[in-house]
């Protein structure tokens, strides 16, 4: 469960990395999720960084998950 969990925040942290990534430079079109979702074009920065956040979160609260 832990390497799950790990993983699905590396999963959300990359996106968020790679959606701040587009926002800034125009690149990583193909991996930001966000970017290709029409409704969220007028806060795609915030949401990047909340998945970026959140992503961090997430591995680092994996680490109280006991085997």
């Amino acid at each position: 469960m832990k390497k799950f969990v790990e993983s699905v925040g590396f999963i959300v942290f990359a996106q968020g990395a790679a959606g701040l990534l587009y926002e800034w430079t125009g690149w990583f079109r193909l991996w930001a999720l966000v970017a290709k979702l029409d409704f969220l074009d007028e806060y795609g920065l915030f949401v990047n960084i909340v998945l970026l956040v959140t992503g961090g979160a997430v591995m680092v609260a994996a680490d109280s998950i006991r085997t």
